[in-house]
């Protein structure tokens, strides 16, 4: 079991990150389009946590359960926090000028997403993606 955490504080940050999930992914066979949906989905947290929450870190690891392999990718800033998370998590709703495509999009992408988030205290989202995963 690999456990890892990476500060990200600044765009150049992303590109080792990514790398570093695209390795770990590797490392346990998950497959080219699992290991796509994952990073893809890990680049629109990563980025949301630069842009809306001034950086933070993220916590990368390898797990295990019932004989299955998996990444479980833990998201954690100190930004202002999302007021309405509901809001945030349906498609279209951006409060930037993207296609508000991220949280929903993200969740869509791997097998199971967590998001808890306070106004003032920031915001914690945990992805997991399993080597089999849809």
């Amino acid at each position: 079991m690999t456990k890892d955490t990476m500060q990200i504080v600044r765009e150049q940050d992303v590109v080792p990150f990514r790398n570093r999930v695209r390795e770990l992914s590797t490392k346990i066979g998950m497959s080219l389009v699992n290991q796509t949906k994952l990073i893809t989905a890990a680049s629109e947290l990563v980025r949301n946590m630069l842009k809306y929450g001034n950086g933070g870190k993220v916590m990368l690891e390898t797990i295990s359960k019932n004989a299955q392999s998996g990444i479980r990718l833990i998201f954690e800033d100190q930004g202002p926090g999302i007021p309405d998370v509901q809001q945030a998590m349906r498609d279209g709703f951006s409060t930037g000028k993207s296609l508000g495509l991220g949280l929903p999009g993200a969740k869509r992408l791997v097998n199971e997403f967590d998001i808890k988030s306070a106004v003032g205290e920031g915001t914690t989202v945990t992805i997991i993606h399993w080597k089999h995963g849809r």
